[in-house]
């Protein structure tokens, strides 16, 4: 069964720092683009970075741009975002997706989906 986990959530400060990480169960995710969006309470899911195939390329929402970073390991199998300056409103449950496709900021487009993990951020 193939699977994407999530790790890394939990409460912080704001200003502070959380790691999450997403591995890949069942297969590597070699050759497939991967993204993390987020959905706060009763918010639309919304796109949060991505990350290409090759690694050479990540994309970021305005709202994190300067603060988090998308990186994956060379096997393919595990990808990273690092989540510096947080602020309450990255609050929300944060999902890793994997997509074979081209178009890295839509959810529509992402086959295979993480369980989710919760991102708390206090003032």
């Amino acid at each position: 069964q193939v699977r994407l986990v999530e790790s890394g959530g939990g409460l912080v400060q704001a200003g502070g720092s959380l790691r999450l990480s997403c591995a890949a169960v069942g297969r590597t995710f070699t050759g497939y683009g991967m993204g993390w969006f987020r959905q706060a309470p009763g918010k639309e899911r919304r796109f949060v970075a991505s990350i290409a195939w090759t690694g050479t390329r990540t994309y970021y929402a305005d709202s994190v741009k300067g603060r988090f970073t998308m990186s994956r390991d060379n096997a393919g199998s595990t990808v990273y975002l690092q989540m510096n300056s947080l602020k309450p409103e990255d609050t929300a449950v944060y999902y890793c997706a994997a997509t074979g496709g081209s178009d890295y900021f839509s959810d529509a487009t992402y086959d295979y989906w993480g369980q989710g993990t919760q991102v708390t951020v206090s003032s």
